[in-house]
């Protein structure tokens, strides 16, 4: 394997880290740290995934928590492993029953959009089956910054106030109390530097180690969670909690300038970028900042969402095959219609049939790509009495079409945005890499992914450089980094291109790549906020 993409001229903010030991890369320094603490301590990269993850939820709750999902791509042993940690939908809810209560869409906020939270579960699954260290002692250091608390860093601050400043105009109700009581203890978001704790999540925590999360579905915290949804008519019950397993399935992928690239299979959104991937294969892309290859780029990633959006949902549930939509068949049909013109997407017919995301490797091979999120920031507002276990609110996803691939059902896993992408080649580990950030993820995986394989940008690089969003239609996203020569190119094209000031709006992401020859990890980091790689 070549290492020439290392010393790539590509003007990058930060160089890239380079360790042999150990490394841990994602979007707060502080559970970067605690994930390499795991290490140090004689864990694994597993081990170092999970500290960091629940360390995150205390750290970073802006993005996610410990009522969220998780899912993971983990390689050892020579062998990448995918495991599913998205929680269904309670059994009891159905189409007809909220549309008796009202709703003709499922909200955004409160119980409706409640679904299974899946990230304990993923936690103890992980543990159970690859850690070297107990989840009660990986689990510490998140106890840790609960209890005694940590001060805030300049872009965790800015999301919270975000928050806070939509919940207080919107989030009225007498459910959501507790989210300020939570989150805004002092009447306000707390700002930059000011150090924030909860009892509530160091108790919760303490309790999910102790019990490898039995206590989460089972037990004292399942009756809390329970007892919460009927005082407000959720329809989330202890059944539901109990119910609950994490899925190990098999990661799909294909195979893009000769590395393959994987994914989680749907219910996830892995396979918009993988269907992107499939049609962008057939082009050769000779200069990275040319019109032609951010048109051909946006016009394949607009026709990969077409028929995710269509498409995508609990894997069964699926009226199309994944193999269907991956083929090279298919991929060959959906290139053709790329011109010279931006398109208005649609779904083909194939063959029948708030996020945050972290990257681990140690010294023994293991690598992990991990993702875990409540979606749309804080998720659905509403906090469990005590706990500081913030709801996903996942169910905004489904759809109220009964004829509707993702149509909501009781039981059911919806569309889901969070991805967590690894790359090998040749049958060897390469290494973990994913962009945060909704419906940004698969853009972002494809331009991550075109960056390190067609232009070898190094892995900071890769994700330093200026990225584009499509949102609808013909509408395109561009950082205000992006070359104002080829927004107007794009724009000549018939893109309806738009400068966003928000760095927000692009995602951010981590990288880990291993040199299989010397062992050596090459770490690159996000810019767009607090990202940080810790190594040894």
């Amino acid at each position: 394997m070549t290492t020439d993409y290392l010393h790539h001229p590509y003007t990058s903010q930060r160089m890239t880290t380079v360790a042999n030991k150990g490394m841990v890369a994602t979007s707060q320094p502080l559970a970067a740290q605690a994930g390499l603490d795991i290490l140090k301590k004689g864990g694994n990269a597993i081990d170092a995934a999970i500290a960091t993850a629940a360390t995150l939820t205390v750290v970073e709750p802006t993005s996610n928590g410990i009522g969220g999902d998780a899912f993971a791509l983990v390689w050892t042993k020579g062998k990448l492993y995918g495991l599913n940690g998205s929680g269904p939908a309670p059994a009891s809810i159905s189409i007809d029953s909220l549309k008796s209560r009202g709703y003709d869409e499922i909200p955004k906020y409160g119980w409706m959009p409640v679904t299974v939270p899946g990230a304990p579960g993923t936690w103890a699954e992980l543990s159970r089956e690859f850690g070297k260290l107990s989840l009660k002692e990986t689990l510490e250091p998140a106890v840790r910054y609960a209890e005694e608390g940590y001060p805030l860093s300049p872009v965790l601050a800015k999301f919270w106030k975000n928050a806070f400043e939509q919940f207080r105009e919107t989030l009225t109700d007498k459910e959501f109390e507790h989210w300020f009581e939570t989150f805004a203890p002092n009447g306000r978001a707390p700002e930059v530097g000011d150090v924030w704790r909860s009892q509530g999540h160091a108790d919760t925590l303490r309790k999910i180690g102790e019990t490898n999360a039995e206590s989460f579905y089972k037990g004292e915290l399942a009756d809390k969670i329970a007892s919460f949804s009927k005082k407000y008519d959720g329809y989330l019950t202890k059944d539901d909690l109990a119910s609950y397993k994490p899925e190990w399935i098999d990661p799909i992928s294909v195979n893009y300038k000769g590395y393959d690239v994987w994914e989680i299979p749907p219910n996830g959104q892995g396979l918009i970028a993988l269907s992107a991937l499939n049609i962008l294969n057939g082009f050769e892309f000779n200069h990275k900042d040319s019109v032609e290859t951010y048109h051909k780029q946006i016009e394949a990633l607009k026709l990969g969402f077409a028929d995710g959006q269509k498409y995508i949902t609990e894997q069964r549930e699926m009226s199309v095959s994944v193999q269907g939509l991956l083929s090279k068949k298919y991929g060959d049909e959906r290139r053709k219609l790329i011109n010279d013109e931006a398109l208005m997407p649609a779904p083909g017919e194939p063959p029948k049939g708030g996020t945050v995301y972290l990257s681990t490797a140690d010294s023994e091979g293991n690598m992990v790509s991990f993702i875990q999120s409540n979606y749309m920031g804080f998720g659905s507002g509403l906090v469990v009495p005590g706990t500081g276990i913030a709801l996903q609110n996942r169910g905004h996803n489904f759809s109220m079409d009964q004829e509707h691939d993702n149509a909501l059902k009781g039981g059911k896993r919806t569309y889901h945005t969070i991805i967590p992408g690894f790359l090998t080649k040749d049958g060897n580990a390469v290494g973990p890499f994913g962009v945060m950030g909704g419906f940004m993820q698969p853009q972002g995986h494809v331009q991550v992914v075109s960056n390190l394989l067609d232009f070898h940008l190094n892995p900071q690089a890769a994700l330093d450089a200026p990225r584009w969003q499509w949102t609808e239609g013909k509408k395109v996203w561009v950082e205000s980094t992006f070359p104002p020569y080829l927004a107007e190119s794009l724009r000549r094209k018939g893109h309806e291109i738009d400068v966003q000031l928000e760095k927000g709006a692009f995602g951010r992401g981590q990288i880990i790549w291993r040199d299989h020859q010397t062992g050596t990890l090459y770490g690159g980091t996000e810019s767009r906020t607090d990202g940080s790689i810790a190594a040894y």
